[in-house]
């Protein structure tokens, strides 16, 4: 003994020796010893990296592989395409042969894991699945094809799993060791795959928590006093993963009742071939452990969840298989519980990794959560989570419990409003613990910074996490929903701290969420009378059930390959739509001669420097369009604030017009329409700005809803004002005594102009800031005496903004570099630190920039910060397609742009300071 000194030994060498009487020794000697890692470790961690850089690689010979022995091995091309059937039976009637062959190779890459790191020699033998998938393999392999061989340079990887496993001595290390593997292989092997299933690992506390609130609600609300044990209560994981929740019930049993239940009452479903194998193995293992015997587990099944939904009749790849899914759609399942996948989308549909559609469940979806709903954009229905919930509602039947954590944007998100609405109706009790952690949403809020330390799921999902409960009570007649959240501000351990604290549902102090008509659960900032005002626009006018300021109204332009339909260059523009139109046309040439139709995903060229596939293109290939260009096609698009470019305005090249086509049908209707295009309301800051010409969907980067003035045939012609008769009446009964004195009563004009300038007054805008994210504005009437001065402020505000390029030039200060050629070029302007100057490019820099400017914000942006932001070169680095914003015509044109925009910016700030104040009167 000796509390002056320190002596560490690490691997059978001396580390340290010092005096730790010295603070700084005794901090170094500390960190080395916390700091430690066996060799095997570190050994381990640069060869799984390795093994992640190597996958593909591997993966690619291994596919080049059975290329060559579908052409020449014919019995291994029989059991190739039996096996493929039996994939799309079981999963998907749509899968692709590329995925088929995938979850071959997946087999092949990790197969030796399961049995040597888990010392499970028998397990391609014994799993049902693997046996079928090795019937398979022995074919590929039947002529010279050796599977050590191929595996040989990869020896040195497995020679670290299996080195590092060997230190391991708890079976519960060896499955977060695995699940790393799982996650290193398909980051380097598939992250499509990664991507449309969501390959995140729940954090254990979060699964502690859920499965003993579970536990919990089954004893306090239903009365069973053994909670999950309890006779009669099925537990279903549907999105089993690795098997974390399957494990963490099993846990939760007394292990008296565990044999009944592991045999009877507990099932789970995998989609993907290798977390299927592992979750087999962890959930028999777990079993093992917990009672000293092994038991194959007959509860789980590698289907497709929400195919069970769909209501055909399919084998499922092998006869257990089949019996255990048929098995549990028998069972009344009482508990469903688990980790839905969160993709909703795909960057790129080239990419072929968008969710699958489901005939049953989608329309499920469509009848309730969309019918309901009263948002005009309800793309985020479509998110897998949506699925999983209305799935597991009409599963659990009369009662039960549903326990989720997923996304947590339907508790505020506007195109949620139905889904709400049926969560209260369908169940007795919804308990929502929102987790927070939306980097994007939450990100500078309240001028604190949020990061990747505040997810729970850290760098894998940065979106809005919530806990979810929905209990089904037959005894209970009413229905409440209650929730609560944890501060935004708190990191993930924080937040797993909080659980861990409160242990379970019943011991978190909820608020009741009372019902609201329009089922708005989060309501603060709301205001009450904003629904006392006239309604801008509604889906219910435009169907002629209701009354609103505007017959109709729209989305802008969608056309989900802006790279290719948007250019600043005309002659680039005509060159790169010729090109994806051959392209494309090519396809639909080739799809119409063959006489047996493949699956579209196979066929298609998802090269993309050719095109840009999306749902529509792949649909009009189908039907067997042709794509036709024509110059009258052509037009001057506004993609975003103040940034024009060309479009190739067509309805296949375009994913949707929408309505595009009748208010700016033609050139010559750009000289007397004007649309209104409100953002902002769901995500971001609300915005608004009016333009004259045809506007971008994603015109303040996010959606937009466009007003017209006035609407046309589709030729141009039938010329019709846009504003209603309704509206006309409400305005004029409303201010006619102050219109006595003028010369001429109110038009719809002054109505379009009143509404332009009250959209932008400061007051309203701050007043009103909670419902604007909610909804489409509402316009109040001001005091009589303000009328014509908002309607004259609104005429001038548009004028500006639709003609912003006649607008003078502000004067700024030139500061040109006497060593340098003259250039009105750009490639990237920037603004210095204290926004005072531009730095044009390299020639020539702009100063006298006035504050003020930034304070005319569109969204998140002030205008000149949108034209900074578009006017550069940008090259796309899919298709390789560069857009550059230079016009070797008119070389100054963004130099005079950049001033006029101030100037605007400038006289729309003093237009605006100097409304009258906002003071709203009755009807």
């Amino acid at each position: 003994q000796a509390p002056d000194r320190a002596i560490l030994v690490q691997n059978g060498s001396t580390i340290a020796d010092e005096d730790i009487t010295n603070p700084d020794n005794l901090v170094e000697v500390l960190k080395l010893f916390c700091e430690y890692q066996p060799p095997e470790y570190e050994q381990w961690d640069v060869a799984v990296d390795e093994f992640k850089e190597r996958v593909p690689e591997l993966a690619q010979s291994l596919l080049a592989l059975i290329e060559v022995e579908r052409k020449q091995n014919k019995k291994f091309r029989d059991a190739l395409v039996n096996f493929k059937e039996l994939m799309r039976d079981a999963i998907n009637p749509n899968l692709s042969d590329s995925a088929v062959e995938e979850m071959l190779i997946q087999h092949l890459l990790t197969e030796r894991i399961f049995r040597r790191v888990f010392n499970n020699p028998d397990f391609a033998q014994r799993n049902i699945i693997a046996r079928e998938i090795e019937k398979v393999i022995s074919a590929l392999t039947s002529r010279s094809f050796s599977r050590a061989d191929f595996l040989k340079s990869l020896d040195r990887f497995y020679g670290a799993i299996e080195t590092t496993a060997a230190t391991i001595e708890a079976y519960s290390e060896k499955q977060d060791f695995l699940n790393t593997v799982y996650e290193k292989f398909f980051q380097g092997f598939s992250v499509k795959v990664a991507d449309t299933h969501g390959i995140v690992y729940t954090p254990q506390p979060i699964v502690d928590f859920m499965v003993r609130s579970v536990d919990d609600i089954l004893r306090r609300e239903f009365g069973k006093a053994e909670g999950l044990a309890s006779e009669g209560v099925a537990v279903l994981d549907p999105f089993v993963g690795t098997g974390n929740f399957m494990l963490r019930v099993m846990r939760q049993i007394p292990k008296s009742k565990l044999p009944h239940k592991y045999a009877h009452d507990f099932f789970c479903n995998e989609v993907m071939l290798l977390p299927y194998y592992i979750a087999s193995m962890n959930i028999e293992h777990e079993y093992y452990e917990l009672t000293g015997r092994y038991e194959p587990f007959d509860g789980i099944s590698l289907v497709d969840t929400f195919e069970l939904a769909e209501g055909r009749q399919m084998p499922l790849f092998a006869p257990e298989n089949t019996q255990r899914v048929q098995r549990q759609k028998n069972a009344p399942i009482f508990v469903i519980i688990g980790n839905p996948p969160y993709n909703a989308h795909q960057v790129n549909e080239n990419d072929n990794s968008k969710n699958r559609t489901y005939r049953v469940l989608d329309e499920r979806v469509r009848e309730t959560y969309a019918k309901d709903s009263r948002a005009t954009n309800k793309n985020a229905l479509s998110d897998v989570y949506v699925k999983a919930i209305r799935w597991a509602s009409d599963r659990i039947g009369d009662e039960g419990i549903v326990s989720f954590i997923a996304n947590n944007s339907f508790v505020d998100s506007l195109a949620f409003d139905g889904m709400r609405q049926h969560l209260r109706q369908d169940f007795n009790r919804v308990y929502v613990l929102d987790l927070k952690g939306n980097v994007r949403k939450d990100s500078m809020r309240d001028g604190i910074p949020i990061g990747e330390e505040h997810t729970v799921f850290g760098l894998s999902a940065m979106v809005g996490i919530a806990i979810m409960f929905f209990v089904k009570d037959k005894s209970l007649t009413d229905h409440k929903v209650f929730y609560q959240a944890v501060d935004f501000r708190s990191t993930r351990i924080e937040k797993f701290e909080y659980l861990e604290k409160a242990e379970l549902v019943s011991k978190i102090e909820w608020v009741e969420i009372p019902p609201n008509k329009k089922h708005i659960w989060l309501t603060e900032g709301l205001q009450t009378e904003f629904e006392d005002f006239l309604p801008i626009g509604s889906k219910e006018a435009k169907a002629g059930v209701s009354d609103a300021i505007f017959d109709t109204f729209g989305n802008g332009v969608k056309t989900n390959r802006d790279i290719w339909a948007y250019n600043f260059n005309h002659s680039t523009l005509i060159n790169n739509i010729q090109n994806t139109i051959e392209f494309f046309n090519m396809h639909v040439y080739k799809w119409a001669t063959l006489p047996q139709k493949p699956n579209v995903l196979d066929f298609i060229d998802n090269d993309n420097s050719k095109i840009s596939w999306s749902r529509d293109l792949k649909n009009d290939l189908l039907r067997e369009r042709i794509a036709e260009y024509n110059e009258e096609k052509i037009r001057v698009a506004q993609y975003r604030p103040f940034t024009r470019r060309f479009l190739f305005l067509d309805r296949i090249l375009n994913e949707e017009v929408y309505q595009y086509p009748s208010y700016f049908p033609t050139p010559d209707s750009e000289t007397e329409n004007i649309v209104i295009c409100v953002g902002g309301y769901g995500r971001k800051s609300f915005a608004v700005t009016a333009c004259n010409l045809i506007a971008d969907v994603n015109f303040y980067g996010d959606p937009q809803q466009s007003f017209p003035f006035y609407t046309y045939a589709e030729d141009g012609s039938q010329r019709r004002e846009n504003i209603t008769d309704w509206a006309l009446a409400q305005f004029r009964a409303t201010y006619q005594s102050s219109i006595e004195n003028q010369q001429s009563p109110i038009t719809k004009w002054h109505i379009f102009h009143y509404i332009y300038a009250l959209l932008h007054h400061p007051t309203y805008r701050d007043t009103y800031a909670a419902n604007l994210r909610r909804e489409l504005p509402r316009i109040p009437f001001v005091a009589p005496e303000h009328f014509w001065p908002f309607v004259q402020a609104g005429e001038r505000l548009a004028h500006l903004h639709v003609h912003y390029e006649t607008q003078p030039e502000y004067p700024l200060t030139h500061i040109e570099n006497p060593d340098l050629p003259l250039n009105y070029r750009v490639e990237k302007m920037r603004l210095s630190k204290d926004k005072t100057s531009l730095k044009y490019n390299d020639f020539l820099t702009l100063s006298g920039i006035p504050p003020q400017v930034f304070d005319y914000k569109l969204g998140n942006r002030s205008a000149l910060d949108w034209v900074i932001d578009q006017y550069q070169i940008k090259t796309d680095k899919r298709s390789g397609i560069t857009n550059d914003p230079n016009n070797l015509e008119d070389e100054t044109y963004i130099l005079r742009l950049i001033k006029q925009v101030i100037s605007v910016s400038l006289e729309t700030v003093e237009i605006v300071n100097n409304l009258p104040p906002l003071e709203i009167v009755e009807a």
